[in-house]
């Protein structure tokens, strides 16, 4: 189950690797869906509900191997997705055995970020959370299971992955997957502050950024500056 399905591509990569698996999408913009259909190939096999991720949720009694939430982006992190109520709702969907994923996006090596109180609150849930930043880019993905023993289960599997670019790829995991280490940053329905700790995490950014460019501008002036672009 993919919850902020975008333009499909994880569903196609799935498709394209385990051409058996079975998924199921929740978009909350038809229109997305429209444009994943027409210049992103996703498959029009592939079923695709128009609705609310939670709403979804709740109105659904199947459940699944995987939950991928991939609804937040920037300061557009829905609430209603980020609380404790939440992810006991993706927990109680989720097969013995299953695993939820999420895309976070926005890191920071500060302490107290968005990043932070998501993943203390998905370990307020979870026993077993791991965490991985993706290289060249501001996303750390999580993932977490109520079955402890979720990364051997993960190291046995991928032997069995018959494609062999595919099991390198997960054996260089290994080195990225490490445990989290929770806190008591608890996002509930009644306090889910999350535009001002994206706002925070997008000021750092920019401040950073804009350090980058003004150490150019002064050794080498503006002509330096014109020349960066």
């Amino acid at each position: 189950l993919i919850l902020g399905m975008g333009t499909g591509t994880y569903a196609t990569q799935c498709a394209e690797y385990f051409p058996e698996i079975r998924t199921t999408g929740v978009e909350i913009d038809e229109k997305i869906t429209n444009l994943a259909h027409t210049y992103f190939h996703l498959d029009e096999a592939v079923p695709v509900s128009t609705y609310d991720g939670r709403a979804y949720l709740a109105a659904e009694t199947e459940k699944y191997d995987v939950i991928m939430v991939d609804a937040y982006r920037d300061i557009t992190i829905p609430f209603q997705m980020s609380s404790e109520e939440f992810f006991r709702m993706v927990a109680s969907h989720l097969k013995p055995g299953g695993v939820l994923i999420m895309n976070m996006n926005m890191y920071s090596e500060k302490e107290g970020t968005i990043t932070d109180y998501l993943s203390d609150t998905v370990a307020s849930v979870f026993p077993a959370v791991y965490t991985a930043d993706v290289r060249g880019s501001t996303n750390r993905e999580l993932y977490a299971s109520m079955d402890a023993d979720i990364l051997e289960r993960f190291r046995t599997g991928r032997e069995n992955v018959k494609d062999d670019a595919l099991r390198e790829f997960f054996s260089s995991l290994d080195e990225k997957i490490v445990p989290y280490e929770a806190g008591n940053r608890i996002l509930t329905d009644d306090k889910a502050p999350v535009e001002l700790l994206g706002m925070e995490v997008i000021d750092e950014i920019i401040t950073a950024e804009l350090g980058y460019y003004r150490e150019i501008y002064e050794e080498d002036g503006l002509k330096g500056l014109i020349d960066a672009f």
